[in-house]
């Protein structure tokens, strides 16, 4: 098992959203320098100078631009008039559908929350509801106009909130989110939490695995860490840490969810001892050819915080089915 790019730290367990993450929507970007096009050479049978059949890009259409962004500020203007809607000094309206009682975050805190986003005209572009878990993020990181609604708000509290263009994505386009929209949220603060508790609470089921497999029959702990199963034993040659090995595998998490497996390609896969994870390469070295182990491997000596692609978590420990095939 190659080592991976490391993709992803602990931020990434946060479930960023798209339509939330923070962004510097005050400078739109800049046009390029026009071409110097009198200086080049004129086509073959014609003046410089003048027009020839060129396919030019269509032009921005301005006036559509305008009409959208006066149509989003009329709606802003309308939606302040109504019952219950607060408007702060920055232009974020909002309305308590519900109080909380519990913590307010800060702008260092993670936050666990359920949100609805959609422009005025109703479409919606994010719902954290949709996806049937809610989403943690670090509250002082986001569009301002949400990061401003969270520090106002207590956990079990939940509110419609209405972001102007200026204090969410500006004169710029984010994905789904045209430029100079006004964005309505339902918001729902289920969580204040912390970078160390979220941590703690990855880590956690981890280490109770890790403590309940070391109970087992037959399952040896090295001072690492690294816990093994001889499942069959082979009597052939150990490889060193400059060897190349030839294995087939399977890999998993605690929960059973299957990662990689060489067996479902078809074949086995080749590489050097020292080219991959620690718990790997320890584990390699202790076997000989014949051998088949069952491995857990602590995130220490796994991917640790970094978690690896889209499929291995931070902190996960990881269990692989291992047969040492051949040393080379």
């Amino acid at each position: 098992m190659r080592q991976h790019t490391p993709l992803q730290n602990i931020l990434a367990t946060a479930l960023l959203s798209l339509a939330l993450v923070a962004c510097d929507s005050s400078k739109p970007k800049e046009a390029e320098a026009p071409k110097d096009e009198a200086a080049t050479e004129a086509p073959a049978g014609t003046e410089a100078g003048t027009e020839t059949n060129t396919e030019e890009e269509s032009p921005i259409d301005m006036t559509a631009l305008a009409a959208y962004k006066e149509k989003n500020e009329a709606y802003l203007a309308e939606n302040a008039t109504k019952e219950g809607v607060t408007v702060a000094e920055s232009g974020l309206q909002y309305v308590v559908e519900k109080d909380g009682e519990g913590a307010s975050p800060t702008a260092e805190s993670y936050v666990v929350v359920h949100y609805a986003g959609r422009l005025i005209d109703g479409t919606e572009f994010d719902s954290s509801y949709k996806r049937g878990e809610p989403a943690t993020f670090p509250a002082g990181r986001l569009i301002k106009g949400f990061t401003e609604a969270l520090l106002m708000m207590k956990e079990g509290a939940k509110w419609q909130i209405t972001i102007p263009a200026e204090i969410a994505y500006g004169n710029m386009d984010r994905g789904p989110i045209p430029a100079n929209s006004t964005l309505i949220f339902d918001l729902e603060l289920i969580k204040v939490t912390s970078e160390e508790e979220l941590i703690a609470d990855m880590k956690a089921p981890q280490e109770a695995y890790l403590a309940e497999n070391a109970k087992k029959a037959g399952v040896t702990t090295t001072a690492s860490g690294l816990q093994y199963k001889v499942v069959e034993s082979g009597d052939g040659k150990s490889p060193t840490d400059t060897s190349t090995v030839v294995v087939h595998y399977a890999g998993r998490l605690i929960d059973g969810t299957e990662f990689d497996s060489s067996y479902k390609r078809g074949e086995p896969i080749d590489f050097p001892v020292n080219g991959v994870i620690p718990g790997w390469t320890e584990a390699l070295l202790l076997m000989k050819e014949g051998d088949k182990w069952e491995l857990t491997i602590p995130s220490d000596l796994g991917y640790g915080a970094r978690g690896a692609g889209q499929d291995i978590p931070p902190y996960s420990t990881l269990v692989f089915d291992v047969e040492l095939l051949e040393v080379r």
